[in-house]
């Protein structure tokens, strides 16, 4: 049977309620949940019907009431189904963006070449401090279970993990509810000793298959995606003659072709660093081919743990004030663009 829109709110609201407090839950309680606005004794005449229906039950004669097998089913169900469509919409929205910001991070390296006749470079944004978005774990033999992990940014892993105890649907089912009520929407620099602790305290026998769980989250949220580097003006060195100098030159404009030595410095640049602009001149340049030359890099911030990076390369002898002020100028535009046209 399905349930109406009332009788399921209250339904999840006691499932939450029982999740944080291991008590059960009776009518006044879930009165006080704002969306509700419902009389305790409305509730009262609810709960009884979800009783009926067998979605929840009664331990003892206290008043409150605890989820069933079924009410947990269905709370598992309704809460994969909003997480797949989530996952979708999120997935489509970041295509439609990831197309946007390919053709503007193209043309912006273009003008800012132009614009500063130096060597440019712009990498596509990469999520940072990525959050979790879901956990599945999967029963696959007496043996082994599936842990499918969501993460911000549409990044999925999959791990096969070997357990000691047997493990039933029942089980399966209330490790899903607990490792998703505990870890929804954390980042991996939120999940800590206490939060583990916590974890292990109520996954009881089953905490190494918490411990699995953790390694397979922070596998997923560390996870890159391949960056793309943008460039322009590599041509622009010809301009100066301390690095027109055929050999330099030349070492030059193969970096910015193969771009592997441009990711290391976009790597190394970003570790560490919030947004803001930084000066490398000479020696402190992290590319070999680049000592002769300085470079500035900026952060840019598109929110939501999205970030990129803009880098001018040119002579020491670079015109720093022209520099900062563009690349100040660009990283606010860039945020802009973004969120211009969001729904």
């Amino acid at each position: 049977m399905q349930l109406d829109e009332r009788k399921w709110k209250i339904l999840k609201a006691i499932i939450n309620t029982y999740l944080e407090t291991g008590e059960p839950v009776g009518s006044r309680t879930i009165s006080k949940y704002a969306d509700l606005n419902l009389s305790s004794a409305t509730i009262r005449n609810e709960m009884s019907d979800l009783e009926e229906l067998g979605y929840i039950l009664q331990p003892h004669t206290s008043a409150g009431r605890i989820p069933s097998d079924r009410g947990y089913r269905l709370y598992v169900d309704q809460m994969m189904e909003e997480k797949d469509k989530e996952v979708t919409e999120m997935k489509e929205l970041m295509i439609q963006r990831q197309d946007k910001m390919d053709l503007v991070l193209k043309q912006a390296a273009k003008v800012l070449a132009a614009n500063t006749n130096y060597a440019t470079m712009i990498t596509s944004p990469q999520y940072k401090r990525t959050k979790l978005k879901f956990i599945q774990l999967s029963l696959v033999s007496d043996e082994q279970i599936l842990v499918v992990v969501v993460a911000e940014g549409n990044v999925i892993k999959n791990k096969i993990i070997q357990i000691v105890h047997n493990l039933d649907s029942e089980t399966i089912l209330k490790l899903n509810i607990l490792l998703n009520s505990s870890l929804d929407g954390l980042t991996i620099e939120e999940i800590n000793l206490s939060t583990i602790a916590k974890l292990k305290e109520q996954a009881g026998i089953h905490s190494e298959i918490v411990n699995s769980v953790l390694d397979a989250v922070a596998e997923a949220i560390q996870m890159e995606e391949e960056m793309e580097i943008y460039t322009s003006g590599a041509t622009n060195f010809f301009r100066y003659p301390e690095l027109s100098d055929s050999e330099k030159a030349s070492e030059l404009i193969s970096t910015f072709e193969e771009k592997k030595q441009l990711a290391a410095l976009v790597n190394e640049t970003s570790e560490g660093q919030e947004t803001g602009i930084q000066v490398y001149i000479g020696n402190e340049t992290p590319v070999q081919t680049m000592k002769d030359c300085s470079v500035v890099t900026a952060t840019y911030d598109l929110g939501d743990g999205m970030q990129g990076t803009i880098g001018i390369v040119g002579p020491k002898r670079m015109d720093y004030d022209k520099v900062i002020s563009t690349l100040k100028t660009l990283m606010v535009q860039l945020d802009h663009i973004y969120h211009r046209n969001e729904p």
